[in-house]
């Protein structure tokens, strides 16, 4: 490992262990993101077998945000999110078999835009619950 990925890796790791829940949300939305860029790029480039480790490596992260969905707390908006995520990580599964940008394109866009919902829910999401709501 070089030391530009070690620096990437302990800066990551950081990130992760300062973050309150919210934040964590966020940081899988860019990681998630990051990753479909980059199997674009491998793809352009006919690197197939990159290609196949990022998207891999996306999907993973979308099953992540997957497996935080608070099915009580959240209910039909939880479910919607689920069908979500479950038809990105089945997109992606596509992209990859088809060498396919447009479907990369698509779930990237996707979650370009349940991100925009999350970041702005921040100061709700991160407020103390006794704390009253200014009105």
């Amino acid at each position: 490992m070089n030391g530009l990925q070690q620096y990437q890796r302990i800066n990551t790791q950081t990130s992760m262990m300062d973050a309150d829940p919210h934040k964590l949300i966020q940081l899988l939305y860019n990681g998630a993101l990051e990753r479909i860029n980059m199997a674009k790029a491998r793809m352009q480039a006919k690197d197939y077998a990159g290609k196949g480790k990022l998207i891999i490596k996306a999907i993973e992260i979308v099953g992540g945000l997957r497996s935080f969905l608070d099915f009580e707390k959240g209910g039909e908006l939880a479910s919607r999110l689920e069908s979500l995520y479950e038809y990105m990580e089945r997109t992606l599964f596509e992209a990859n078999v088809r060498n396919d940008p447009a479907k990369l394109d698509e779930v990237a866009g996707l979650l370009r835009q349940v991100k925009e919902g999350w970041d702005g829910i921040r100061d709700e999401a991160t407020r103390p619950a006794a704390e009253p709501v200014a009105g």
